[in-house]
């Protein structure tokens, strides 16, 4: 991927513009060790972006030189994966009204 030492901050292009031809999957891009994490978050960002989407299934995205299509879903929890953040859906349940709707239309 570099060709520089990291200490250059140096970042391979290809990589961002074309994830597919440099990677298989978003996992790998979480995995590769000689990737900043700013530089995982913007190759993964740069894959979710609509402009590798497949017109056919929004839901897939594909973008160029990619073997097969991948879910928008694994790319996101590869970005969550990078947070190191659990679950989604963060706890606290749903909100709360401080007016009952009721008391609207009993008026």
């Amino acid at each position: 991927m570099r060709t520089t030492p990291a200490h250059d901050n140096v970042f391979d292009f290809n990589a961002l513009l074309h994830p597919g031809t440099v990677f298989d999957h978003p996992q790998d891009v979480v995995a590769d060790t000689r990737l900043s994490l700013a530089e995982k978050r913007a190759i993964l960002a740069s894959w979710a972006s609509d402009a590798s989407a497949i017109a056919s299934c929004p839901s897939l995205r594909a973008p160029d030189g990619l073997k097969a299509p991948v879910p928008i879903d694994d790319i996101l929890e590869a970005l969550c994966a990078l947070d190191g953040s659990g679950p989604r859906h963060p706890p606290g349940g749903t909100t709360k009204r401080l007016r009952s709707v009721n008391r609207a239309l009993a008026a």
